[in-house]
């Protein structure tokens, strides 16, 4: 038997990486913790001794040794046990090892089965996990399909490494046009931020280390066939190419295109910017559903407020505000029609200056003008054919990233 189990711990140790001395140690306790069960009443009478030498199995009952035929078959299916369990532990280990160092890259695998639509993706060796909530709106996989996607989390669990994949994660683009953009992996290019709406679109900012490549062209690519790629492997989620920089002013102009900002004020204490457009710009400044203006404010990281040139309506075009009232309005710290509608009219005539009937005048006024500021959102993004908009347009893929970077 100790030549076999000899033979067998060398395969493992070459093989599978684990050395003998933990193997032995292995088997000694489960040995100790058989010969336990089969005579309980025994209990820790028992001890083993394994040569590390030889691989000689020696069983003791109260320090002294003894010859049990039983103890040989004993021994024998032990060791076949522990083995096998060690083989399985040092395959998970080695799984986990491997996949906790691919956690942020992709990984490519094949649809094996679908369980309560979460994807379970087979590696060969391994299995990942796409849950529904990380699956993209425009993924369809079926069985046999092949799955590229992001390692977002790798957990032990009782049934070995499970390796949570993600189709939705912002990085996955990022990670995307690394592999596909030559100056993004060799670092002349550089991602500086991402914003998603996975299935819908996706606002990517670059910038270049070097001023003679053009960063925005890089990840198009000849005939946008780079960002096209892409695209194709999101399954057609639009891509805006965004040039970055470090004026925000003219960074929040970049990430807002296509639409064509008419002024941007700043205001860096409160990290937020009010965005003047003319009235044609409007719906295509805010997008579908606002989807524009938001996924611009995530990738900025500023709060974006977008009116059309209609829109900006001074204080003192409200009823019932003259100049004195206006500026009374602003001491208090009531720049515009929004800060009014925080105020009750109770609040507002408690202000110096403010009677309670002038407070109930203002505040219908401008709540008139909100009204009929809606009605004008509302009849401006109608009057905007879906082919004009960003959000139903299917442009040329090189000429609508080169606008969104411009």
């Amino acid at each position: 038997m100790s030549q076999d189990l000899l033979a067998s711990l060398e395969y493992i140790e070459k093989e599978k990486g684990i050395t003998k001395e933990v193997l032995l140690d292995a088997l000694r306790h489960a040995l100790i913790s058989a010969c336990r069960k089969g005579s309980p009443e025994k209990g820790d009478s028992f001890d083993v001794q394994i040569d590390p030498k030889t691989f000689r199995i020696t069983m003791f009952l109260d320090g002294k040794e003894i010859n049990d035929p039983r103890f040989g078959r004993i021994a024998a299916q032990t060791a076949k046990q522990v083995i096998i369990q060690k083989i399985r532990e040092a395959e998970r280990e080695s799984i986990f090892t491997e996949y906790s160092h691919k956690q942020g890259d992709i990984v490519s695998g094949s649809v094996h089965r679908i369980e309560s639509k979460a994807i379970i993706v087979d590696f060969g060796k391994a299995e990942g996990i796409l849950p529904a909530r990380e699956q993209s709106p425009l993924d369809n996989f079926r069985q046999g399909n092949v799955v590229r996607a992001y390692v977002m989390e790798v957990k032990r669990t009782s049934k070995g490494p499970e390796v949570i994949l993600s189709r939705t994660h912002p990085d996955l683009v990022a990670q995307f046009f690394e592999m596909e953009v030559p100056e993004i992996h060799d670092g002349l290019v550089k991602v500086k931020a991402i914003a998603r709406e996975a299935g819908s679109r996706t606002k990517i900012a670059v910038t270049s280390t070097d001023e003679k490549i053009d960063c925005v062209g890089s990840c198009v690519g000849v005939r946008g066939q780079r960002v096209k790629s892409i695209v194709r492997e999101l399954g057609g989620e639009k891509i805006d190419i965004i040039r970055y920089s470090d004026d925000v002013e003219v960074y929040i102009k970049n990430a807002m295109a296509p639409a064509e900002l008419k002024k941007v004020t700043l205001n860096p204490e409160r990290q937020s910017a009010e965005i003047l457009v003319e009235d044609d710009q409007l719906s295509l400044a805010i997008g579908k559903k606002g989807q524009n203006v938001r996924l611009a404010s995530k990738l900025v990281g500023w709060e974006l407020d977008v009116r059309s040139a209609t829109q900006k309506i001074p204080l003192s075009l409200l009823d019932g505000v003259g100049e004195k009232t206006e500026e009374i309005l602003k001491e208090a710290g009531l720049h515009g029609i929004r800060d009014l509608l925080k105020k009750t009219a109770e609040e507002l005539s408690e202000i110096p200056g403010i009677g309670p009937k002038t407070a109930e005048k203002i505040l219908a006024s401008a709540k008139e003008t909100v009204a009929k500021k809606t009605v004008t959102s509302k009849s401006i993004e109608a009057a905007v054919p879906p082919e004009e908009g960003t959000e139903e347009k299917a442009p040329d893929v090189e000429k609508g990233q080169e606008e969104a970077g411009a």
